[in-house]
């Protein structure tokens, strides 16, 4: 019988793992923490310094804790320890190098998509940062096409000569999609399409066959030129071509994209919530710097994981 979990949370950063251990300390037993990176808080660890001085409250705006997760001022050292020990206190699944793709509503909860496959939950609590980017190309871009350069689906438009590069799910969604109203390649660096999900692998070899789109595998692009208005895509073998446009999917994520694709409805750039965190679809919620204009304080977060935690467990009650 197929596992599904009683809560799936989408990234292991303070909001993340306090929503993650309130929830147990309530009772909740089976919970996973989804993350794309390959240790929780990876924010902490990339982008502070060591010893930096990491406080419980952003730019001074005071913040009570709610709940049972007494959190001190400390330096990017004593933090990661405190969450080790919370993470290792707790029987909480933490599965890393785990990216999510997009949250799809199902009978009785969420299907999570992940590269290779999914997870299953009842409830799903969305915490990803607001520093997603997505992946850029190592080599550059001439400013006179970057109007022709895409990361998403928008600004795309019919009757054209696309290619989109990457080779996971979300590379291939957009080529299948952009199939049915352009003249579209797949370039993949790779030989299969073996880290996507079996509906998406599906989707692409049906459209190769049926010669919808075209696709370059074991391909490499080392350059971009400018030519006659076009996008010359230049390969490792020598060999160019031109196109319209040219979308990129090889890795990353924009917040937005990535609420867009999940079905939560957003204002002025954050995702709308109401005062339990929980979004415009039932049973899915946000929650630390996601639903703040400019990031948000790990006292934050922590309180909305205890917030986050008590209502689903009066929701189950």
């Amino acid at each position: 019988m197929e596992h599904i979990y009683e809560l799936a949370i989408i990234g292991a950063g303070p909001a993340g793992i306090a929503t993650a251990i309130e929830s147990y300390a309530l009772g909740m037993r089976d919970i996973v923490l989804l993350e794309k990176d390959e240790n929780h808080n990876a924010t902490i660890r990339k982008f502070y310094k060591d010893n930096k001085r990491v406080d419980k409250d952003w730019k001074g705006q005071k913040v009570e804790l709610d709940g049972s997760i007494y959190f001190m001022d400390g330096t990017k050292e004593s933090t990661l320890d405190f969450f080790d020990q919370l993470l290792d206190n707790e029987a909480v699944e933490l599965k890393t190098h785990t990216e999510v793709q997009k949250i799809v509503k199902i009978e009785g909860g969420f299907e999570v998509f992940i590269a290779g496959g999914s997870v299953k939950a009842k409830y799903v609590v969305v915490t990803i940062g607001r520093m997603g980017k997505p992946n850029k190309p190592d080599y550059k871009i001439p400013t006179s096409i970057k109007n022709q350069i895409h990361y998403t689906l928008d600004g795309c438009s019919q009757g054209e000569r696309v290619m989109v590069v990457g080779g996971g799910d979300s590379a291939i969604e957009y080529a299948v999609e952009l199939c049915d109203r352009n003249a579209v390649t797949i370039c993949y660096r790779r030989g299969t399409f073996r880290r996507a999900n079996p509906t998406n692998q599906a989707d692409i070899y049906k459209a190769m066959s049926e010669n919808s789109l075209h696709a370059m595998l074991n391909t490499e692009i080392i350059e971009l030129e400018s030519e006659s208005g076009k996008v010359k895509v230049v390969f490792s073998d020598g060999e160019s071509e031109l196109f319209d446009r040219i979308v990129y999917a090889i890795g990353g994520t924009t917040p937005s994209g990535f609420l867009q694709s999940s079905g939560i409805q957003e204002e002025d750039g954050k995702p709308v919530h109401d005062e339990n965190y929980q979004t415009n679809v039932p049973g899915l919620f946000v929650a630390g710097d996601i639903t703040q204009e400019s990031g948000g304080s790990i006292a934050l977060g922590l309180n909305h994981g205890y917030a986050i935690a008590n209502y689903i467990i009066g929701l189950s009650k």
